[in-house]
Formats: C-alpha cells, sequence, structure tokens
C-alpha cells in the first residue's frame, strides 16, 4: 500500500459569532456572512436625514462585506491545491484499541511490529493530490495544508478497501489449488480472482475472495513534510506509486524541427510550410530487469506514460532498456556452432561418430 488517510482540512476555521466592528456585527446566516447595521435608533434618524452619512454607511457595509468574501477565498487557495506534490510521512493502523500497523514510512514502527521487510524501504512517500494516491478523506485533509501540518484521519470501510461481503466466501474445487497452497490461511489465486483459503475440508476448499482489510475502520496518522517542486522527483514517484518500485529517470529538453502550414491568402495561391525550432521536455525511464516482468506495466504503460506527460506537463516519454554484459554470454557461442553444422561448417556424421552415437538408431527413434 502505497500511499498507494485529520478529521476536516487544516484550513478548516470556526465561526465567529457577535463581534462588534465599527458598528458593524458580523453573523452566519444560511453558511454565509452577512453584515447587519447595528446602530441605534437615533442614530439611523440622523443617517436618514443625511443622505452623505447614509451613502458612507452603505459603502462601509458593502467593504466589509467584500472583505470577509476575499479573506474566504484567500483561506481556499491557500496550501496544497489538487495537482500539487507533497513528501508524506505517515502510518496507518485499524481503527481498534490495540491498532494493528498496516502500512508505515517509519522504520522504527516497522520493527516494531514485525512488517520489516529487506526488499522494502520504509521512508517518506512523494504523493500526487487528485491522483488518487491516498484515500478520499485524507485526500480532503491535505488540501489547504501546508508543510509542517500532521494529524490523523479516521477512514470508514467504505471509503478505504470495502466492506466485508459474504457473498465473496465461496467454496471451491480443491484441485484448483496448487499442492503448496493446500492449507488455511495461504494467498490464491483462482479464476484470475485473489483470496486467501480459510478452510479445506475433503476435496473442497472455503475461500475468502475479500480484500485482507475489508469492513476494517483504518486511522490514518501523517505529517506532511515538504512540497515537491522537482519535476524528475515527480515523476520517479508517480511511477513508484505505479509500479511498486522506482526506475531511475531523468528529463531532458530537446530541440526540434517542426513543420507549420501558413494559409494562403489567395484561394489560387498554394499553402506555404514554414519551418521552427522548438523545445521539448522529454521523460528518460531506464527499465530494470523487475519492470520487464512488472504486470502493471506490461499491460499499462502506455495508460501510465499519458497520465505522466499530462500531469507533469511532459512532450514524449522514451523507454531505455539497458542489458548488461554477461548471465547468457555462452549463448552466442552455442548458435554459432550449430548454425556452422546445419551451414555445412562441420560434417554431422562426423561429429555423430566423434560423440559415439549411432546416426541410424539416431534417425530410428527420432521417427
Amino acid at each position: 500500500m502505497e500511499a498507494g488517510h485529520p478529521l476536516w482540512p487544516a484550513t478548516h476555521k470556526s465561526p465567529v459569532y457577535g463581534g462588534e466592528q465599527g458598528g458593524y456585527r458580523t453573523v452566519l446566516l444560511k453558511g454565509e456572512p452577512r453584515v447587519h447595521n447595528c446602530m441605534s435608533d437615533d442614530q439611523a434618524a440622523e443617517a436618514s436625514d443625511d443622505p452623505a452619512e447614509a451613502d458612507d454607511a452603505t459603502e462601509t457595509e458593502e467593504a466589509a462585506a467584500e472583505a470577509s468574501e476575499d479573506a474566504e477565498e484567500s483561506d481556499a487557495t491557500t496550501g496544497l491545491q489538487d495537482g500539487d506534490f507533497a513528501r508524506v510521512a505517515y502510518t496507518i493502523r485499524t481503527a481498534e484499541e490495540d491498532g494493528r500497523v498496516v502500512d508505515t514510512t517509519d522504520p522504527d514502527v516497522a520493527e516494531e511490529s514485525a512488517i520489516d521487510h529487506e526488499d522494502h524501504d520504509f521512508e517518506p512517500r512523494t504523493i500526487s493530490l487528485g491522483a488518487g494516491h491516498v484515500f478520499p478523506p485524507v485526500e480532503d485533509a491535505f488540501e489547504g495544508a501546508e508543510p509542517g501540518d500532521e494529524g490523523t484521519v479516521e477512514i470508514p470501510p467504505g471509503e478505504a478497501f470495502g466492506e466485508f461481503e459474504t457473498d465473496e466466501v465461496r467454496t471451491v474445487s480443491a484441485d484448483k489449488l496448487q499442492d503448496d497452497d493446500k492449507y488455511p490461511g495461504a494467498q490464491v489465486t483462482i479464476d484470475g480472482e485473489q483470496g486467501h483459503v480459510e478452510a479445506i475440508i475433503g476435496g473442497r476448499a472455503r475461500v475468502d475472495f475479500n480484500h485482507p482489510l475489508a469492513g476494517e475502520e483504518l486511522e490514518y496518522e501523517y505529517e506532511i513534510l515538504d512540497a515537491v517542486e522537482d519535476t524528475e522527483e515527480q515523476a520517479a514517484s508517480m511511477l513508484g506509486m505505479y509500479l511498486q518500485e522506482t526506475p531511475d529517470v531523468r528529463i531532458e529538453t530537446e530541440e526540434e524541427e517542426e513543420e507549420t502550414t501558413i494559409p494562403a491568402d489567395d484561394d489560387d495561391e498554394e499553402p506555404e510550410t514554414e519551418v521552427e525550432t522548438v523545445e521539448k521536455d522529454v521523460l528518460y525511464i531506464e527499465a530494470s530487469p523487475q519492470m520487464a516482468m512488472n504486470q502493471q506495466w506490461m499491460f499499462s504503460k502506455q495508460q501510465i506514460a499519458q497520465d505522466m506527460m499530462g500531469k507533469l506537463g511532459l512532450d514524449r516519454v522514451v523507454v531505455e532498456e539497458v542489458i548488461d554484459g554477461g548471465g547468457m554470454g555462452g549463448l552466442g557461442g552455442m548458435m554459432g556452432g550449430m548454425g556452422g553444422m546445419g551451414a555445412g561448417g562441420g560434417d554431422v556424421e562426423e561429429a555423430l561418430e566423434d560423440a559415439d552415437i549411432d546416426a541410424e538408431e539416431l534417425a530410428e527413434e527420432l521417427e
């Protein structure tokens, strides 16, 4: 779980009632601020007799209303917004008295909870708001937040990993399980669905296809460390979310020549073609051997690339495959030797004699 969830946005402010400001009182009416005149009857009578003072009072009232609206708009647009990237430290637990740790970026918490793995780096994650990297209630908490803000968000099952569905617990033939998976608790894939074995009785197995955290309410404790502005770091974080690994990336600005067609002024004239030099921002991804076997990458690389270009303002994505020497070095010599034999470079019968193999017996076996 990557990224890959406080109870209200950090910009939430409680309304203030009854505050006297220059003869006017701000109150909340149906969720919107209104300014009411608090002049006495004598003051009102005097104002009605003096048109200039009445106009001044109206202008003051309008100015106060505009200032209130400006303040609300300012609060709504400060801090992190949709599409921004932020580096976040978090720990997710089940909402119980002694909540079980589900995921964390803190190596000490991971060790204490016995979820530390050698092949997993427990470190802060970079997430993009609005990209589905975190649960919806956490998105709401992060919007408008600033680096240094921290809190805890409660996430109901319906906005986490779904409610527990009893229909998703089904009985299947035990023959559909691998021999090594025929025990309670085994993680299995049957007909394309992932689940875990609850019990095996005779030739039947009861398998729960719900998510392991289905029906669980979660607590998402977080701290926003800083905003991420570097585009290469943003690109790497997006790949990390998609692939559960972070390949090496770089962004280069390249110049290319493009042809532009200029419409003719006269219908009888042919349009002219103009060549201009333009700059293109290109993201280079160094594909690792693990990426070649990653199913998410294999089936969705086009969609992933399009998503990254749209969010990061890139013009092109290039995937570089690097093959190091060694490993299969003997394969070329073996194929070369076979090719030489088949192309007249050697006598097959002589080779069989040298290997003490009877050619006729070999032919009979092949038939």
